[in-house]
């Protein structure tokens, strides 16, 4: 039996995002010889004992042969994502992370899995701003979460903010121990962001995929 460092938690990748501001999807974006969302599962695969990417686009997801959960409310933003893998996992903690983060921390995620206990969440902090889609979540969250959403109140930070009594935050020096440059955080929604973060050998693949994406569209029109 393989063991997993993480245990009670899985990992959820939340891949529902509308990608208006990327000319490519941002989840298949290469960096280091893999897309990202290859990445990310790979990570989470080496860390947990069960992944998930949540989407609306199983098709587009398939290949990848991980398990897909749709959301489990038609209502936009990441927070019905994340209530989703906590019905969904069958364990107390899911670790949540984005599609578009390429290069999320090993050392940091093992850290904060150390700080679980006697709260609802564990959330990273970057130069005093919470990063709530680097974070654990609780299944204890499942039926406040739920109710928000329900009222109308689909901002995740307004609800972690509502419930702080019950988040263990992580401060920013905290962080930099385990990833020095908060590179964690970095996600590629623009090609603004792509130009800054990825190498010049994936930029240029970047924008080779751009290019010939470009000259597909204007065939079809």
């Amino acid at each position: 039996m393989t063991n997993f460092p993480i245990k009670n938690a899985g990992a959820a990748i939340l891949a529902g995002g509308e990608n208006r501001r990327m000319p490519v999807p941002k989840a298949f974006i290469e960096v280091d010889g893999q897309t990202i969302i290859e990445k990310s599962i790979t990570l989470a695969s080496s860390l947990f004992n069960e992944v998930h990417i949540v989407t609306n686009r199983p098709d587009h997801f398939s290949f990848l042969q991980t398990r897909m959960l749709g959301d489990i409310y038609d209502i936009r933003g990441p927070m019905t994502g994340i209530l989703t893998a906590l019905i969904n996992t069958r364990h107390e903690w899911v670790f949540i992370s984005a599609c578009d983060m390429p290069f999320l921390s090993r050392e940091l995620i093992e850290h904060m899995a150390l700080a679980r206990k006697n709260t609802h969440a564990v959330i990273p902090m970057l130069k005093n701003r919470a990063e709530p889609l680097f974070a654990f979540y609780s299944r204890k969250f499942i039926s406040s979460m739920e109710r928000s959403l329900l009222e109308g109140e689909k901002s995740l930070i307004n609800f972690l903010l509502n419930h702080k009594k019950r988040v263990q935050y992580i401060p920013s020096g905290e962080v930099k121990l385990k990833d020095p440059e908060g590179r964690s955080f970095i996600n590629l929604n623009t090609v603004e962001d792509a130009t800054g973060n990825l190498s010049k050998k994936d930029l240029i693949k970047f924008k080779n995929t751009v290019s010939g994406r470009t000259q597909c569209l204007e065939q079809r029109n």
